[in-house]
């Protein structure tokens, strides 16, 4: 599973300087109301949750992530938010004292990435099939009968490099790879290197996705409109 332990010290630069639309994710995930508790699968450094917390204080939430490094930026970030609990957990080895309405992973362990007009397909921080279906496994079990879970979707991924706010420059080189591909992140300041961070991704065509998803009882919410911040499963 994808380690951001070298990127963690540049993640909020580089998240804030454009990447994601907080308030945007936010207001998407605000409109599946009613729900009471929330878990966010691959919470990073706490941004969305941050702006969550915010804005809902009445809910309970949860983030779980896999780089510790992560984590503690979240919880320096969270400390004043005493509705949110942070676990430095596998996803493939999930294991809380609690089920969810809503659960929702948007550019954490699984998203979908939409392009033009094709079919949605899957995409994975978790190289291995098999560890993916144990992770999703553990996932449904966090969230309760009638709850729901939002992967969010991306644009498609292409090699770019570009500025951000302090003037630095970020840039991504992706290759492709069997049963999907492989990302590299590079943060520069001129000619010195400040970060460099290889992630290797698996991808599922959207019918195995639905497939996977079905079995473990999550039923897809088609949507309708323009791209969708979010796409929903409700379970069973």
């Amino acid at each position: 599973m994808g380690d951001y332990t070298n990127m963690s010290g540049y993640y909020d630069l580089i998240m804030t300087s454009g990447y994601y639309d907080y308030d945007k994710i936010v207001d998407n995930l605000i409109q599946h109301q009613p729900f009471s508790s929330v878990l966010e699968i691959g919470c990073g450094t706490g941004l969305i949750l941050e702006t969550l917390a915010k804005r809902q204080p009445n809910l309970t939430i949860t983030g779980v992530d896999l780089t510790q490094a992560m984590l503690t930026i979240a919880q320096q970030r969270l400390n004043p938010f005493s509705q949110v609990t942070l676990h430095h957990q596998n996803v493939t080895e999930l294991a809380l004292d609690a089920a969810y309405d809503l659960a929702f992973s948007y550019g954490g362990v699984w998203y979908f990435v939409i392009d033009g007009d094709k079919e949605p397909f899957l995409v994975s921080h978790i190289a291995q099939d098999e560890p993916n279906r144990v992770g999703l496994a553990h996932l449904a079990k966090h969230v309760k009968a009638g709850g729901q879970l939002l992967l969010g979707v991306q644009g498609p991924h292409h090699d770019y490099a570009s500025p951000i706010s302090n003037g630095m420059l970020y840039s991504q080189k992706i290759e492709p790879a069997e049963h999907g591909f492989i990302k590299h992140y590079y943060l520069a300041d001129g000619d010195k290197k400040l970060m460099a961070q290889t992630i290797h991704y698996r991808t599922y065509t959207f019918t195995e996705a639905l497939a996977m998803l079905k079995d473990l009882g999550f039923t897809y919410q088609a949507y309708a409109g323009d791209k969708p911040q979010f796409l929903t499963f409700r379970k069973a």
